[in-house]
């Protein structure tokens, strides 16, 4: 899930990795869930298949009706340059692992890549927020 305020690049960051072979699940409306101990994302039913290019307009692009939450990517200027390596968001009662990146850097696709990687290594699921103490960033 990329997370940030209007204009902070969370489509233009999709679109590099949708060309590096993601797939979109929903822009701009993601509807959150809790199930079966995990978070599912899922397509906002009016929205679905489409994004918004800037400058372009809205475009439609292949998508998912729903996939698995297993790490947040929040938008910044600067990213941490080392950050915890533990480092997770609350959502819907879960804590969720946390990364910071700079969407407009030429890096950016690949460092989403290797954050997502890492979790699914390690594995680092999502997990109910009353099962452990970790650090955790709103």
């Amino acid at each position: 899930m990329l997370r940030g305020p209007s204009g902070a690049g969370k489509s233009d960051l999709a679109l590099r990795l949708i060309d590096r072979g993601a797939v979109l699940i929903s822009d701009d409306i993601v509807l959150v869930e809790a199930a079966d101990a995990t978070i599912m994302l899922r397509a906002a039913p009016r929205i679905k298949g489409k994004i918004e290019v800037r400058g372009v307009g809205i475009c439609s692009v292949d998508y998912v009706e729903c996939a698995p939450l297993r790490l947040v990517i929040d938008l910044t200027f600067p990213p941490v340059r080392l950050p915890p390596e533990d480092m997770r968001t609350r959502m819907n009662d879960f804590l969720v692992p946390l990364c910071h990146l700079d969407p407009f850097q030429q890096s950016s696709t690949i460092k989403a890549e290797c954050a997502l990687r890492m979790v699914i290594d390690t594995p680092r699921w999502p997990i109910a927020a009353d099962e452990v103490e970790v650090q955790c960033v709103e």
